[in-house]
């Protein structure tokens, strides 16, 4: 892997980790697009995410810290409250990490029809929201573990993260402002969590396969990227046009499998 080849995938990582068309899947195609081949594909996609939980942490920062002084008071209050829900959606993808991992990380082979499908899939999530009566409800436990559920299915290359997580919030009635900074917070666990028991595991070491200016750059790529779509991701939340997008993982979806 190149140097333009890890910025732009970098780029690819920080505009589609927020926007709800599919970080895994965009970097699948990016892979296939720009020839980079290799089993170390999935060591990059490890460290560009790790920039884009940078930049979550950045956009919502005074609503971390307002969660730890919540914590710090050792009661039950709001914040005590939403840092458990944010715990019970990891779990989910917690499971389906521990248990399936060789199995996901055969996915990102650069199958480009299969991520393709899978684009499809969200793009129908993405419509559904068109139809979704916001009932302006807050978050409760159920709706926690249900918007996991959604987390854990977007390990698969092609199904949005933030588009199944803020679909499934919109579709249970849920505020669309608070579904998009739930959506965004509740990544920070299990991609902190990941990072961690791929270093401790000794998966870094692929590192000098590919490079560590390579890494770094696109680390920086996918940060600044990352910021700039957070910030553009929650406007349009707001202003419910996620059909839009709908119809672009449709289109890119359909020339992916065509393609492939």
């Amino acid at each position: 892997m190149d140097l333009l080849q890890a910025f732009l995938l970098g780029i690819i990582q920080g505009l589609t980790e927020f926007l709800p068309v599919s970080s895994s899947g965009h970097l699948e195609i990016g892979h296939a697009l720009l020839g980079v081949k290799g089993h170390n594909n999935l060591l990059f996609a490890v460290v560009v995410h790790g920039a884009t939980v940078l930049s979550t942490l950045v956009v919502f920062r005074k609503d971390i810290l307002d969660l730890f002084k919540g914590l710090l008071a050792f009661k039950w209050n709001q914040e005590t409250k939403y840092v458990s829900f944010l715990l019970l959606s990891a779990i989910p993808v917690l499971i389906l990490g521990l248990l399936f991992k060789e199995k996901i990380e055969s996915l990102f082979t650069g199958n480009i029809v299969f991520v393709g499908s899978m684009l499809l899939i969200t793009a129908c999530l993405l419509g559904f929201t068109y139809f979704a009566k916001s009932r302006e409800k807050s978050i409760g436990w159920l709706d926690a573990l249900l918007i996991g559920i959604a987390q854990a299915m977007a390990v698969v290359p092609g199904i949005s993260r933030s588009g199944s997580t803020i679909a499934t919030g919109l579709l249970l009635g849920k505020k669309r402002e608070d579904m998009a900074r739930f959506s965004f917070l509740m990544v920070l666990i299990p991609i902190i969590g990941a990072n961690f028991l791929d270093l401790v595991g000794g998966e870094m070491s692929a590192a000098d396969s590919i490079g560590v200016l390579p890494l770094a750059v696109g680390f920086i790529a996918a940060f600044i990227s990352g910021l700039l779509a957070c910030k553009w991701m929650i406007k349009i939340v707001k202003q419910g046009k996620l059909i839009y997008f709908a119809a672009y993982c449709l289109i890119i979806g359909l020339i992916a499998i065509f393609a492939g």
